[in-house]
């Protein structure tokens, strides 16, 4: 969805991790195996996290919040063993302790790292989560994600070579993740109405235009070029792209501008297609709204939409991650009994189609607290112990 300790540092080419200095080789807990499947210690394994966007950026508004420490604590409490989250700055803005301190920004990530590992937390950090804001930041249209030679692309190098060096000792990394949803941005027929908000004082651009509408092919790129720099300096990890499920007209809005519903096997090759090698696993964020108007069909189920998902996974040789799920509360959303009832459909379709990694959106988000934000104390308490039963139901079935 969209929204909006101390620790030892040494010098910056060093990198960071408790874990580097006890080892000789990479340490990596979760693998792909050759079959299409998530391996954790070399075994087959599945589990559900929860997306903990917020965790590092935080720290990065204010130095002095380290409460990610405690809902780690919280979450390992309760056996939810991994958390996706942005490793970046959402606005340009967010980016300025990076670009003029640099020491200071990375000592405030290695203790989010850190805390994590101390918890037996697992982390899948997002590490360029709005498809707007590199481009802003370095003063190009969006467009120039699909550009080889583009600024962009150089600073997403130079970042993914800082970040994923620093860290890809730590047994608390399980994945490495472009952004959020930029798959939903390609080719929409009504593009002009839907570009990127210009909003300079939050350091975006002062103006839009066609240029920053994105296209599939420009996006594919920017994924191949993600995942081919990571493997340049982790050549063990999962990577994957952050994308939601494929709009119903993807393939339709790619070949002829139109909102024309795909069939399931033009939903299965879009899928596929915007997960380029060397990614090797299939991000899609599942929500109510995508069980209607998909196929032609009045209604889609959780399970055939994650059926076929797993299908196009084990075509392409990847594996499936669900980085987002969860149902509103809200009352135009149907109310609290409306979402129990999803969100226990969409966790049963998740173990019976036996996605092995699955993330509900969203813990300690206060700006969801309207949506779907989830705390130990609120009214949506209940899904932290429903992650913990299925937990405990997908450790039994191992």
């Amino acid at each position: 969805m969209k929204i909006v300790a101390v620790v030892f540092v040494y010098c910056l080419a060093c990198g960071y991790s408790a874990a580097q200095e006890k080892a000789k080789a990479p340490v990596a807990t979760i693998t792909v195996g050759k079959d299409g499947t998530i391996l954790r210690d070399r075994k087959p394994y599945r589990a559900m996290g929860i997306n903990y966007f917020s965790a590092f950026t935080r720290t990065l508004e204010n130095p002095e919040d380290t409460s990610y420490r405690e809902g780690f604590d919280e979450l390992a409490k309760r056996g939810i063993p991994f958390v996706r989250l942005s490793g970046c700055g959402f606005w340009p803005v967010s980016w300025k302790v990076y670009r003029e301190d640099k020491e200071k920004y990375f000592r405030l990530f290695d203790d989010v790292v850190k805390s994590a590992e101390e918890k037996g937390i697992g982390l899948i950090p997002s590490l360029f989560w709005y498809l707007p804001c590199v481009p802003d930041l370095v003063d190009e249209s969006c467009d120039q994600w699909g550009n080889p030679s583009s600024k962009t692309i150089a600073f997403m190098r130079t970042y993914i070579g800082e970040v994923v060096e620093r860290y890809k000792d730590s047994p608390a990394i399980w994945a490495w993740e472009l952004g959020n949803e930029y798959s939903l941005a390609a080719d929409l027929p009504n593009a002009a109405d839907h570009r990127p908000p210009v909003w300079p004082n939050l350091g975006t651009r002062a103006a839009r235009s066609a240029a920053d509408d994105m296209t599939h092919d420009m996006i594919v790129t920017a994924c191949r070029l993600f995942a081919e720099e990571v493997r340049k300096h982790d050549k063990l990890r999962p990577v994957t792209t952050g994308h939601s499920l494929p709009r119903a007209s993807a393939h339709h809005q790619r070949i002829e501008r139109s909102w024309a519903a795909d069939s399931k096997g033009e939903f299965q090759s879009n899928l596929i297609d915007v997960t380029p090698d060397p990614m090797n696993l299939i991000s899609v964020h599942v929500y109510p709204m995508d069980e209607k108007g998909r196929f032609k069909q009045e209604k889609t189920s959780y399970e055939e939409i994650l059926t076929l998902c797993m299908q196009a996974s084990a075509k392409a040789g990847k594996t499936l991650f669900v980085g987002e799920f969860g149902a509103s509360d809200t009352e135009k959303d149907g109310g609290p009994e409306s979402a129990r009832k999803a969100n226990a459909e969409v966790i049963a379709a998740i173990e019976k189609t036996r996605v092995p990694l699955a993330a509900l959106w969203v813990f300690d988000l206060s700006d969801q607290d309207s949506f779907i934000n989830v705390t130990p104390t609120n009214r949506r308490a209940y899904l932290l112990e429903e992650l913990e039963k299925a937990n405990r139901r997908l450790r039994e079935q191992r």
